[in-house]
């Protein structure tokens, strides 16, 4: 059973897709306007209402998208309305008015896995870290880390190429770019001030003498415990 949240602005508080009322879900239905987002219920999935009103309606979607909402977004349409929708939208699907409760069932069922699968495949943990890629966060441990922008990506490449080791040139053509005119001074500072973030898994950037740094991996996942001082 999912949680769903239609937003519509059809008067009387209509139905949008009246075969949601033949499912087991929990449906709740509130106004399609930019303020009754702030105490919007959470849902798994949300149904926005495309049938008269599309220009509001593709509005509506956009300020979704960009506020970070997590749960998929399906269009409700007729099938003039079809014509209109394209990629810019930010929709994850899109299903006709007069759909039966099977196909509606199965959408639901398909936009919340695709969006699971996407989530999952946004995190990288190894080592005792965790890089949310969709948020550009990090947490060490469950932790959270306090990152700047670069500081994310320069921990982002090492993760992603583990035991690899990369001169400072080459860390400052991927990280910072080819049209960057600064030296290689600057990823020794970014590397010491990422280490120090860090904390206890500092070692997992490891120095290669005379050459560059490396991401350390470990076979079982996890970094050595550092040494109680006696």
């Amino acid at each position: 059973m999912a949680q769903l949240l239609v937003l519509s602005s059809a008067p009387g508080g209509s139905a949008v897709l009246p075969a949601l009322e033949l499912l087991s879900h929990r449906v709740r239905q509130i106004p399609a306007e930019p303020a009754q987002l702030v105490n919007a219920p959470s849902a798994d999935v949300v149904f926005v209402d495309a049938r008269v009103d599309l220009v509001g309606a593709k509005s509506l979607c956009k300020i979704l998208t960009t506020t970070g909402m997590e749960a998929p977004l399906v269009l409700v349409v007729t099938e003039g309305g079809l014509t209109a929708v394209s990629t810019d939208w930010g929709v994850d699907d899109v299903v006709l008015v007069g759909a039966g409760p099977a196909e509606i069932d199965a959408r639901i069922r398909l936009a919340m896995g695709r969006r699971s699968a996407e989530q999952v495949s946004s995190r990288i943990s190894t080592s005792g870290i965790t890089i949310d890629e969709s948020s550009y966060s990090a947490k060490v441990h469950g932790k959270p880390l306090d990152l700047t922008y670069k500081e994310f990506q320069l921990l982002h490449f090492f993760a992603t190429h583990p035991s690899r080791v990369f001169t400072r040139e080459q860390l400052l053509s991927e990280v910072w770019g080819y049209d960057y005119f600064g030296g290689t001074r600057t990823v020794d500072v970014h590397v010491r001030r990422l280490r120090a973030k860090l904390g206890d898994l500092e070692q997992l950037i490891g120095t290669v003498r005379n050459v560059g740094y490396r991401f350390n991996v470990y076979e079982d996942d996890q970094p050595p415990v550092p040494a109680t001082p006696a």
